[in-house]
């Protein structure tokens, strides 16, 4: 059990890590709640972007229906960790 919980922590790590270096989100705006839209002013190439860092950092391929249900920041660290599980 101990080993999922860490999981999850390096999953959110890692997107919090290049959602900053990469995208240049204030740290402060990275809060689960955080819509990824708004708060984050993610625009559609932006999602593009991120797909593409997403592949690279965990192997995982996204498509646009993955981020249907995917408003707040913790719903994209919940769609990661599902993916990579």
């Amino acid at each position: 059990m101990h080993t999922l919980k860490m999981n999850k922590e390096v999953i959110v790590e890692k997107i919090n890590y290049f959602l900053v270096d990469e995208f240049e989100v204030e740290t402060e705006d990275i809060e689960p709640r955080a819509n990824l839209k708004e708060t984050l002013e993610l625009d559609s190439l932006d999602f593009v972007d991120l797909v593409v860092a997403i592949e690279a950092n965990f192997g995982v391929k996204l498509t646009g229906e993955d981020f249907l249900n995917v408003i707040t920041l913790q719903d994209f660290y919940d769609l990661i960790e599902k993916k990579v599980a």
